[in-house]
């Protein structure tokens, strides 16, 4: 059977760093029938570059201590070249940044590298036929591959201008499957994985992730503590 992989964005890893639900993440890496991927522009984001900060360094050597237990891992440990990666996160992340438009001139920045590594290594497994998720909360990126016109919405109602997109360029961005830590941390509770056993312990997960990292509404929340009775 085909390995499944998790790819992680660093804003989701961030979310399970600054909530203290690591302990929660390396159990449920334990029942994944597969790995935990992040391209290495990734990692410069939740470890190289926050070991030089002092504000972020007691997140980032946690992260660490993932990746060295293998926990989370890079390309290479699916055969995965960074090169080509690299390569291809250069070219869309300028398409990126350069589909939604300030009254049809200005482009306006939407993602990063990180981000776009990770939808570059997604596509590169699909091609491969090796089944793959994507695990971001940040929410301009799942919007630009789910719902762009809401983005264009967003960005209207933000920026207090007219938001023109160029169309043609979304088609690079369908597709993906996208689910945030907050879904996983329901999967981590269904399973018993959650070091507190109380009945508010999904209701203060679901809210301290939302405080922390995590693009949900409060009536998303709700939606997965119905299904969480």
């Amino acid at each position: 059977m085909t390995e499944k992989i998790l790819i992680f964005d660093a804003s989701s890893l961030i979310s399970f760093a600054m909530n203290g639900l690591l302990p929660e993440l390396k159990e449920l890496r334990k029942i994944f029938p597969g790995k935990f991927i992040i391209p290495k522009e990734v990692k410069q984001e939740i470890i190289e570059k926050p070991l030089t900060i002092k504000r972020f360094e007691l997140e980032a050597l946690k992260l660490n201590e993932l990746l060295e237990e293998k926990i989370i891992e890079l390309p290479d440990a699916i055969n995965i070249n960074e090169e080509e990666i690299t390569n291809e996160t250069n070219r869309l992340l300028s398409l990126a940044n350069e589909t939604f438009l300030e009254r049809g001139k200005k482009e306006i920045h939407l993602i990063d590298l990180g981000e776009t590594a990770c939808l570059v290594l997604s596509r590169i497994l699909d091609k491969k036929n090796i089944p793959n998720v994507l695990v971001i909360d940040e929410r301009t990126t799942r919007m630009l591959s789910e719902k762009p016109q809401n983005l264009k919405k967003l960005l209207q109602k933000k920026l207090h201008v007219r938001v023109d997109i160029k169309k043609e360029n979304l088609k690079q961005f369908k597709g993906f499957k996208i689910v945030r830590s907050c879904e996983l941390i329901y999967i981590a509770y269904k399973n018993e994985l959650v070091r507190i056993k109380d009945k508010r312990i999904l209701d203060a997960l679901l809210y301290a992730l939302k405080y922390k990292g995590c693009a949900i509404t409060k009536d998303e929340i709700e939606s997965i503590k119905k299904l969480g009775k």
